[in-house]
C-alpha cells in the first residue's frame, strides 16, 4: 500500500505575543503581500512595517487572550484527518505547513522526507482559492522543489480549491441550521456571509478567482440550506479586513452591517465563511469590532456561527478530498497555482500600487511614504521612530 502525505497549508499566527513583531515582518517580507518594483527594498520595507505595526497587533492578540489559536486548531484538524484517512484504509500521515510562523514549510518538507513517503497530497486549508494564499503557498513548494532534488522528485498531488465540494458545504449548513436555531424567529433571521477581502485589481488585473468562488460558494451554501430547512433566509455576502485607501472587494463587512441595521434588520446570523478555524479576524475582528458596529446600527441579535475547526462532517470531506484528489488526474503545482491572466507577481513588469488580502497589509503609497521616511530618520537620528526607542 503506498505511503501517502497529506500536507496540509495554512497562513500561521503569532502563538505569543512576543511572536506578533517577528511574525509580521515574515509577513511583509512575502512580495504577494507586499507588490514592489524590486527586491531590494523588501526586507527593509518589512522590518519598518511590523517595527510600526507591532504594537496595534499585539494589543488585537492580547484581547482574545494572548496569541493566536491557529497552530493548535491546525495540529487538531491534522490528527483528525490522518486518523479519519487510517480509518478508510488510507495509509496517511498527516503535516502541516504555515506560510509565515511555525511550523514553516521547510519544517513540514523535512519531516516528509524523513518519513519516506511514496507520494503528496497537498490540500491548503483555504477552501478558495486567492492569489496570496493558496497561489503564495502553493509557490513556495515549488521553489523547495527547485532547491531539494529529493524533493523534487516526489509525486505531488494538488487540491486547488474546494469552495463548491459537498462536504464543506454540508458542514457549513450544519453549523448556520444549528446558529439559526438560537434566533426568535429562525426562518427570518439574515444569514451574513463574511469573506476576507481582496484588492479589486487582483480580480480585474491578475484574474484571480477568489471573487467568483466566494460568491457561488454562498449560493450554494443557502442552496443546500433552503433544501434542508425548506425555507430560504434572506442573505447578504459582504468582504472584511480591508485597509489602505484602494478598492478591495465589495461590499464591505462594516458598511454592510451599518445599511442592514438601518433597514431594520434585528437577528443577525453571521458566517465567517472564508475561515475554517478560529484566529484573529473572527474572534478579534468579527466578534468584537462588527458586533460593536452591529449593536450601533440598531441589530439586537448578533449570533456568529463557529468556525469549521474539527467539526466531524468538515473533517469527513477533507478525507473525501484526498481519497478523490489519489484516483482522480493529477493536478501538479504548476497547474494548481495557474492564472486565467499570465502576470509576472515579483519582481513586478510594471510598478502597481496596492496589497493583497491581509489584515495587517497597509497601502503601497503608505508604505513608501514611509519608508523614505525612515531612511531620512536613519541618516538625520531624529524622528519619531527615535523618541519611540525603535532606532
Amino acid at each position: 500500500m503506498a505511503k501517502v502525505g497529506v500536507l496540509l497549508l495554512n497562513l500561521g499566527g503569532p502563538e505569543r505575543i512576543q511572536d506578533v513583531g517577528p511574525f509580521l515582518y515574515n509577513l511583509f517580507s512575502d512580495p504577494e503581500i507586499i507588490r514592489l518594483p524590486t527586491p531590494l527594498l523588501q526586507k527593509p520595507l518589512a522590518w519598518l512595517i511590523s517595527s510600526l505595526r507591532s504594537s496595534k497587533s499585539q494589543e488585537a492578540y492580547k484581547a482574545i487572550g494572548g496569541g493566536s489559536p491557529l497552530r493548535r486548531i491546525t495540529d487538531q484538524q491534522a490528527r483528525e484527518l490522518q486518523s479519519e484517512l487510517r480509518s478508510r484504509s488510507v495509509e496517511a500521515t498527516t503535516y502541516v505547513a504555515m506560510r509565515y510562523w511555525h511550523p514553516f514549510t521547510e519544517s513540514a518538507v523535512a519531516d516528509i522526507k524523513a518519513d519516506h513517503v511514496d507520494e503528496v497530497v497537498v490540500l491548503p486549508l483555504y477552501p478558495h482559492f486567492s492569489i496570496s494564499t493558496s497561489g503564495s503557498s502553493f509557490r513556495e513548494l515549488q521553489r523547495l522543489r527547485q532547491a531539494d532534488p529529493a524533493f523534487a522528485h516526489l509525486p505531488i498531488r494538488c487540491i486547488r480549491s474546494w469552495y463548491d465540494h459537498p462536504g464543506y458545504i454540508g458542514a457549513m449548513a450544519e453549523l448556520i441550521t444549528r446558529q439559526l436555531q438560537s434566533c426568535a424567529d429562525p426562518a427570518n433571521a439574515h444569514i451574513f456571509f463574511s469573506a476576507h477581502g481582496v484588492p479589486k485589481s487582483y480580480v480585474e488585473e491578475a484574474g484571480d478567482p477568489y471573487q467568483t468562488e466566494i460568491e457561488s460558494c454562498a449560493d450554494l451554501i443557502m442552496a443546500r440550506l433552503e433544501a434542508d430547512l425548506g425555507h430560504r433566509n434572506p442573505f447578504t455576502l459582504a468582504y472584511q479586513s480591508r485597509v489602505g485607501p484602494v478598492e478591495w472587494l465589495k461590499p464591505y463587512t462594516d458598511e454592510a452591517l451599518v445599511r442592514l441595521g438601518e433597514e431594520g434588520v434585528k437577528e443577525l446570523v453571521v458566517v465567517p465563511i472564508s475561515f475554517v478555524s478560529e484566529h484573529i479576524e473572527t474572534l478579534e475582528e468579527i466578534d468584537i469590532e462588527y458586533r460593536e458596529i452591529a449593536t450601533e446600527a440598531g441589530i439586537t441579535n448578533f449570533q456568529r456561527v463557529p468556525a469549521l475547526d474539527v467539526t466531524p462532517s468538515f473533517i469527513s470531506g477533507l478525507a473525501d478530498l484526498v481519497q478523490e484528489s489519489i484516483a482522480g488526474p493529477e493536478v501538479n503545482l504548476d497547474q494548481a497555482s495557474q492564472l486565467p491572466k499570465r502576470v509576472k507577481l515579483y519582481p513586478q513588469e510594471k510598478w502597481s500600487w496596492g496589497w493583497n488580502n491581509s489584515s495587517e497589509v497597509w497601502n503601497g503609497r503608505l508604505a513608501m511614504v514611509g519608508f523614505s521616511a525612515f531612511l531620512l530618520e536613519l541618516l538625520s537620528g531624529k524622528g519619531p521612530l527615535h523618541a519611540l526607542g525603535l532606532l
